[in-house]
């Protein structure tokens, strides 16, 4: 399953730059597919929807960082554990139970993400 930020998130900056597919952003920020990843142009979805990986999107919270889930992948292929809650020091990086997901399935979204 995906990873989400809770709203205890104290906006420390820990997490931002441990995330391998750039699935976090610092509140009130727009965010695209396409932000520091192999998407570009139309693409297909992980559930099957169509997008413009360029187009800039709303934030998803104005008040503390948030994950993209579709971007996000546990880290499985980069590392043993997701690393925003490896790094959290008040463990607001939680599995999002809405977004359940198998390892396949997260290694898939790597390899969508990252055109391999």
């Amino acid at each position: 399953m995906a990873i989400k930020i809770t709203d205890e998130c104290i906006n420390c900056d820990a997490c931002i730059s441990e995330c391998p597919n750039n699935a976090i952003y610092e509140p009130d920020s727009e965010w695209a597919y396409a932000d520091e990843t192999a998407l570009s142009g139309t693409i297909t979805l992980p559930n099957g929807g169509s997008a413009d990986a360029d187009e800039m999107h709303e934030a998803i919270s104005d008040e503390f960082y948030f994950i993209v889930t579709d971007k996000c992948t546990e880290c499985k292929g980069f590392h043993d554990e997701p690393q925003c809650a490896s790094v959290c020091p008040v463990d607001c990086c939680v599995p999002d139970e809405d977004h359940e997901e198998t390892d396949e399935q997260l290694l898939a979204k790597k390899a969508w993400l990252h055109g391999e």
